[in-house]
């Protein structure tokens, strides 16, 4: 159940630990401008996708609960956030790779459960992201998808962006394109920090099964449910 923030002490180590070592705040103990912030978070459009925000008794699980604790920087990134995957020019598709890449790439297994069901709803398959969850490109991609994972890899990966990479990127989505992938990239950084310096789960609830990658790759849980290909 839901943790008021006068029982932060003894949460970081009961039950199933859905907030991690942040305590999971209960809707009806929020400040004024938490319950602001949760109203933005929980509410449509992002309240209406294909993966659960709250727990049963109503508390924001992953990093949106962490978001409440700092409620004025939580509400400038979870605007940042509704405008990338809202308001932003890249296609569906395109965005939900470059998501799941971020995830996969930083083994970030909250990131990785909701994304891969994002990514799933609007047309990548399950073969698709058995390639990312393995660091690989999937050979179905587009030339423009095929451009903007290489951007993200090299921005996940390296110190600078070579100039094959930029200039690709450049081809198919311009310098505000170039923008938009860099700030995506970053977004879903911070949050996969806030979800690592939180050892913040994925719901286990929605899990039929947990696959890990070899142990000569990364070792990010992918997360299938029953008789569904990840």
């Amino acid at each position: 159940m839901c943790k008021s923030v006068r029982e932060e002490a003894g949460s970081a180590v009961s039950g199933p630990r859905q907030g991690g070592r942040f305590p999971l705040l209960a809707p009806h103990e929020l400040s004024d401008q938490q319950r602001r912030l949760y109203d933005a978070i929980a509410g449509p459009p992002r309240g209406n996708g294909p993966f659960s925000l709250a727990d049963e008794a109503g508390c924001l699980t992953g990093p949106f609960n962490a978001l409440l604790h700092s409620p004025a920087i939580g509400d400038a990134v979870q605007a940042l956030g509704a405008v990338l995957r809202f308001g932003g020019s890249l296609p569906d598709r395109t965005r939900e790779l470059v998501i799941c890449a971020v995830a996969a790439e930083l083994e970030s297994a909250y990131e990785w459960y909701a994304h891969s069901r994002v990514a799933t709803s609007v047309g990548v398959s399950g073969t698709e992201l058995e390639k990312l969850h393995d660091g690989e490109s999937p050979d179905t991609l587009t030339a423009d998808e095929s451009a903007a994972l290489g951007l993200t890899r090299a921005l996940l990966r390296g110190k600078t962006v070579g100039l094959e990479v930029h200039a690709a990127a450049l081809e198919h989505f311009g310098h505000g394109g170039i923008t938009e992938i860099s700030v995506l990239v970053g977004y879903y950084r911070l949050l996969a920090g806030i979800l690592s310096a939180g050892d913040v789960p994925h719901p286990p609830a929605a899990t039929g099964g947990l696959r890990t990658r070899p142990a000569d790759t990364h070792s990010i849980n992918t997360i299938t449910t029953q008789g569904e290909k990840p």
